[in-house]
């Protein structure tokens, strides 16, 4: 039975299945419980590493972070997650009440710009980019700032995923929010006209290279897989802002096997998945020790910006209000 097919895939008529996974501790037994908003071709390279690694189970429940974030909710009481892997560090902050402190090996070997709240761990850092169909519109031509996206020539032609299902949307709102400043909320109204929403931020670039859309606002590592397959794209880092923020991992606060899961994100930290991660997938590792994807340009030579938290702007449902009142609904 493959992984893709032993993941939990959505809150509504889940599909639930245990897949043999691992972790850092052979001596470890029972199942690890591990909530994920990794789409499935990471959780598929991922996590037979892991199971070969170690000789931990788990159970990997694949939703969308923002969902995950509701289900370790509504779960409080009686937690049944023992990680949340790979969602946003500011939902893991509004978390943080659920989450347990942990401090896995060589964390001096992580990034300190990346180190936001104690209750989780830095696990990547997540660079948001626009994808560019170079067979619809030459890369010269390209939006090349967030201002640029507001023009009413791209009415329909920039795929985005929704904030109020997806992490890394949610991200993108901040950042528009944050480089915006008191304009903000207006500058994403009017980028947002001319969005065609996905489901999720990884059919992003699928929109992109089918030709859906002209572009989309995606992960770097998403448009990545692509631009490597031989999809007709190129990608943008915009040019007054590019974020680079970190998603976390997190131990879940009495969840129902501790151990495993600090022995999940010991395995998760650790410099030789941190390569994988970078190499193979295409996300830039939080480790100082670890190189960037090939061909990809140094975070220094990007305008980065410093995406403010969701605690600035009212908290997630505040945001997502606010969200939903700027695309119209």
């Amino acid at each position: 039975m493959s992984i893709r097919k032993r993941t939990f895939l959505g809150l509504a008529g889940a599909l639930i299945a245990s897949t043999s996974l691992s972790g850092f501790a052979m001596a470890q037994e029972g199942s690890v419980v591990i909530y994920t908003a990794h789409k499935s071709s990471i959780v598929d390279t991922l996590l037979p590493i892991f199971e070969k690694e170690t000789g931990l189970k788990a159970d990997v429940v694949k939703l969308g972070s923002g969902d995950v974030a509701k289900r370790a909710q509504a779960e409080a009481a009686n937690p049944a997650a023992d990680v949340i892997w790979s969602i946003s560090g500011s939902q893991l902050t509004e978390l943080s009440d659920l989450l347990e402190p942990y401090t896995p090996p060589e964390f001096d070997q992580v990034d300190p710009q990346f180190i936001r709240d104690d209750s989780w761990t830095p696990y990547t850092a997540v660079v948001y980019v626009l994808a560019v169909n170079t067979d619809l519109l030459p890369i010269e031509d390209a939006p090349k700032t967030w201002a640029d996206l507001a023009d009413p020539k791209w009415d329909d032609k920039i795929a985005s995923a929704r904030a109020d299902g997806s992490g890394s949307a949610m991200q993108q709102l901040t950042t528009v929010l944050t480089i915006g400043g008191d304009e903000g909320w207006d500058k994403y109204a009017a980028i947002a006209k001319n969005f065609v929403f996905t489901d999720s931020s990884g059919a992003v670039p699928r929109y992109v290279a089918d030709g859906e859309t002209w572009m989309g606002l995606t992960l770097e590592d998403n448009a990545l897989e692509y631009v490597k397959g031989g999809a007709p794209m190129s990608i943008v880092h915009l040019s007054d802002g590019t974020a680079a923020t970190p998603d976390g991992v997190a131990l879940v606060k009495n969840g129902p096997n501790p151990e495993g899961g600090k022995a999940f994100i010991d395995w998760a930290m650790s410099k030789s998945t941190q390569e994988t991660l970078a190499q193979e997938i295409g996300r830039r590792s939080v480790r100082l020790d670890v190189a960037g994807p090939a061909g990809t340009p140094n975070l220094s030579d990007l305008t980065l910006v410093n995406v403010k938290p969701l605690s600035e702007f009212g908290g997630a449902e505040a945001v997502l209000e606010k969200w939903r009142a700027a695309i119209g609904e």
